[in-house]
């Protein structure tokens, strides 16, 4: 059976990039928000969980948002208008990105496919390798 009608909300995600390497971001993690409120405080969550760690400017970058930028996006994100926030600590740059989404609906799943019952761990192997 389907869920009824689409729901919109906004897809996050997190990048890191080591800016004295040659390659691009690596995507760290992402969130499924279904309101403005959710999406910032997810990004608020993380800064004020690794603002402890970081250096002195990327400190103050971290607590500049949380304090004064949190209200801008929070405003533009009630316009669904995207938004990024970075902070630079050393020689990484972490971004989270957060941009308006419609998650359309899917079909609610009540058992399992038949392929799932075949599936047997192998003895003596970590889950891990």
């Amino acid at each position: 059976m389907l869920s009824r009608g689409t729901r919109r909300g906004f897809w996050c995600e997190c990048w890191t990039e080591d800016l004295t390497e040659q390659r691009g971001p690596a995507l760290l993690a992402s969130f499924d928000a279904y309101s403005a409120p959710q999406a910032d405080r997810w990004v608020a969550v993380a800064l004020r969980t690794i603002s402890p760690a970081l250096d002195p400017d990327a400190s103050d970058e971290a607590w500049e948002w949380l304090h004064d930028g949190r209200a801008a996006t929070r405003r533009a994100l009630l316009r669904s208008a995207p938004c990024t926030v970075s902070v630079t600590h050393a020689s990484t740059r972490v971004t989270w990105t957060i941009r308006p989404v419609t998650y359309l609906p899917l079909a609610d799943r009540t058992e399992l496919p038949p392929c799932a019952y075949e599936f047997r761990a192998r003895s003596g192997m970590s889950p891990l390798s």
